[in-house]
């Protein structure tokens, strides 16, 4: 149940940190479906934040080079190839591929000069682009011991790295393993520091959108009011229906989720968990007023326990 100081439901999240008529929370909405795995969002985003390179290694499993998000990946895109398609994994037929309306090459020719097959591959990618949710209650906040992490303007949730500390308490409080510590090599920018996308909450200052969106050539990445975008992600979701595509879903849109809605949200294709996102989140801190309660009301009796016997000593 929702009540006084609860860290969980829908609240506007700029106005419940003190801000007086703040402008309209901001946040992504990332269409999956047209995302087409080019990484145009991690350069950019490195590029912007002067985040640092973090080896490009091939992880031999995937075709993704970064893994994860992390302190020197802010947005990291994912790409989730499904041998035998979803019919070979579910018995279900698979699902139709997302027209574009993009130029491709030319269809395959032998040395005969013979037009080969249409034959569709038996497997999908999937792919898309992650990012820190910006919660509505986010438990990297609560904990922070420094402020170091504070609301803004717009909603989003932004690290000062010259007041970081670097204790670690929010790393595990991410519900989402979104922020991190960055490592070393000696003479690294705010080595032992959490770090995470800011939303370029420099560029949001000026009006500019932030440097992922901006870049996204196929606008998989939406940037915008949060209030508009899950609009228009739920009119997307429609429209994938209609067309036949029953798997596409929402994920992080919902203010009465665990996290209170998050300011990054996603339409997807399939299940959370094969996109690496936990299937329903819920803040870490959600019953810190609870335990809070129950915490002094256990020592208000001790206190009192002990007031009665040391009068009952003296009498």
């Amino acid at each position: 149940m929702i009540g006084k100081n609860s860290l969980f439901g829908p609240i506007d999240p700029a106005v419940e940190s003190g801000y007086t008529e703040p402008p309209s929370r901001k946040g992504f909405f990332t269409d999956t479906s047209i995302c087409i795995g080019c990484k145009a969002c991690e350069v950019a985003c490195k590029e912007w934040n002067e985040v640092p390179e973090d080896g490009f290694a091939m992880l031999g499993m995937s075709y993704d080079n970064t893994g994860a998000l992390g302190a020197d990946t802010w947005r990291h895109v994912a790409f989730i190839e499904q041998p035998g398609g979803r019919e070979g994994r579910t018995g279900t037929p698979p699902s139709a591929t997302v027209e574009l309306g993009m130029p491709g090459p030319p269809p395959p020719t032998s040395s005969e000069g013979a037009v080969a097959t249409d034959e569709k591959p038996d497997f999908r990618w999937l792919m898309s682009s992650d990012v820190c949710k910006h919660c509505t209650h986010a438990a990297c906040l609560d904990v922070c011991p420094t402020g170091s992490l504070f609301r803004t303007e717009f909603g989003t949730v932004v690290v000062q790295p010259d007041v970081c500390n670097g204790c670690g308490y929010c790393v595990p409080a991410c519900p989402y393993g979104v922020i991190e510590r960055r490592k070393g090599p000696d003479g690294t920018k705010n080595v032992g520091v959490a770090q995470k996308c800011t939303l370029c909450y420099d560029r949001l200052k000026v009006d500019q959108k932030p440097a992922c969106a901006q870049a996204c050539p196929t606008e998989s990445i939406q940037f915008g009011d949060v209030d508009e975008l899950r609009e228009r992600a739920r009119t997307r979701v429609d429209a994938l229906h209609e067309a036949g595509i029953m798997d596409a879903r929402l994920y992080g849109d919902d203010p009465e989720d665990g996290v209170g809605g998050a300011g990054a949200f996603f339409l997807l294709l399939d299940e959370p968990e094969v996109y690496g996102l936990p299937p329903d989140p819920v803040v870490t801190t959600k019953d810190l007023p609870h335990m809070f309660n129950r915490a002094s009301t256990a020592a208000a009796a001790l206190l009192a326990g002990a007031v009665v016997a040391f009068l009952g000593r003296r009498g």
